[in-house]
């Protein structure tokens, strides 16, 4: 295969600048800034405040557990744990 037939296989399609693109909430004309959101709408999604679109959460702190935090730093199960050892 020649130079010329490898670059005509392939596609160049044009790529929008960062302005030209928008968020991805419905109605939002905004340039998008992370993860296809506004600056606005980013913020809201780490908060997860955007409903149908799946929320950031953080994790456990103890070893191996990958739970969402529920309590501080840790899981549901990993707070249960810490408040009857202390009583």
């Amino acid at each position: 295969m020649s130079e010329s037939e490898k670059t005509e296989a392939k596609t160049n399609k044009p790529r929008l600048s960062r302005e030209e693109l928008h968020c991805s909430v419905a109605n939002c004309k905004r340039p998008f800034q992370a993860k296809t959101y506004c600056n606005v709408h980013y913020k809201a999604w780490r908060r997860g405040e955007i409903e149908g679109h799946k929320a950031r959460y953080k994790i456990c702190t103890k070893e191996a557990c990958r739970k969402p935090r529920v309590n501080g730093s840790l899981c549901e199960e990993h707070s249960k744990k810490g408040a009857e050892a202390a009583a």
